[in-house]
């Protein structure tokens, strides 16, 4: 039986620049099930960072505009207090940062930053928070616990601090794991570890976790189902083995060919033409990728397209799908096979 913990609803998110507001999530609809990994994937500057932190409730006031429903046990979290909200942050939703080093207090030692949710949300002791504190260092790989207790962020190393922000978010047990690029800044090998780490995690927690990423053998090795973002909007959704075997959409397509293989001809790798277009110059009809392949004709794109479900919870945006081809001089196309 499938449980959603979450469901966003035709979520947009606007940023206020000058006198104008431009949206940068345009109206996402996602569920989040228990005991599963949704990856959310897509270049840099396609709204990834900013749906999480809109799930969060974390984007400045004042020059932001939410709209739509995000759905936590029967609360729209977006029009929540932030009294309401800081009862459930850190709580029942717990989000791991991209950058260890700004998320982490450098005035603050290990274990007070550890402590400092536990502090909020529990009633546990002073040293039942300690305890459990040293638990939790332990449980996510960290050795010499008592010592790295009383260390400060600078003190550690980054696949270190990176354990650190994780057994912060897992301290209250969420039912729910946001983790933006949690892998960004490490080295190859801490990366696996960090993955291997989640993984586990989330066996022991039956969490369900939205993972943030532009890396696809992350998502080969994590990921239960995948949504793809492109410029705000989602345009594809399905499980991971449907998304890397027999992807649809040409910006899914093109993101796959991008991978580096042993396959590619004379070693070239597929460039994806042009970049994802700035939220004030984005044109807000028509496919928003049709600019970057240029080579399929006008007459296959929509005019106003929605995310259709072409199979079972498979779902595509625009029908340019269907006749998207790589023209000549392109290197050929290669997808994941999953073992």
């Amino acid at each position: 039986m499938v449980n959603p913990v979450l469901k966003i609803q035709n979520i947009s998110t606007s940023f206020k620049i000058k006198d104008h507001y431009y949206a940068a999530v345009d109206d996402v609809t996602l569920t989040v099930n228990e005991n599963e990994v949704l990856a959310i994937v897509g270049e840099s500057g396609c709204g990834k960072s900013a749906l999480a932190l809109s799930i969060m409730g974390l984007h400045p006031k004042g020059r932001t505009k939410l709209d739509g429903e995000v759905n936590y046990q029967g609360q729209n979290l977006l029009r929540l207090n932030d009294a309401s909200l800081n009862k459930i942050r850190g709580n029942d939703i717990g989000m791991i940062f991209q950058d260890p080093l700004t998320a982490l207090n450098p005035l603050v030692r290990i274990g007070k930053q550890i402590e400092e949710s536990m502090k909020y949300h529990t009633e546990l002791s002073g040293s039942q928070r300690k305890k459990k504190t040293h638990e939790l260092l332990e449980k996510v790989g960290i050795p010499n616990v008592k010592r790295v207790y009383t260390q400060y962020p600078h003190e550690l190393s980054g696949g270190m601090r990176q354990r650190v922000v994780i057994a912060i978010a897992l301290a209250c047990e969420p039912k729910l794991l946001i983790a933006d690029e949690p892998t960004t800044a490490l080295d190859v090998t801490i990366q696996a570890q960090i993955m291997d780490l989640m993984k586990s995690l989330q066996e022991d927690t039956q969490a369900g976790i939205i993972l943030i990423t532009h890396d696809l053998g992350v998502v080969a090795e994590m990921a239960d189902r995948v949504a793809v973002m492109y410029a705000g909007q989602i345009v594809e959704v399905a499980d991971v083995d449907t998304i890397l075997k027999n992807p649809l959409h040409p910006y899914t397509r093109s993101l796959l060919n991008s991978i580096p293989s042993n396959f590619s001809k004379k070693g070239q790798l597929h460039v994806i033409d042009g970049v994802v277009p700035s939220i004030q110059n984005l044109k807000r009809t028509g496919c928003r990728f049709a600019p970057r392949i240029e080579w399929i004709g006008e007459e296959e794109h929509q005019e106003n397209p929605v995310l259709e479900e072409v199979e079972p919870e498979h779902w595509v945006r625009c029908s340019c799908y269907r006749n998207f081809y790589f023209p000549e001089g392109k290197t050929g196309e290669k997808h994941y096979v999953l073992a």
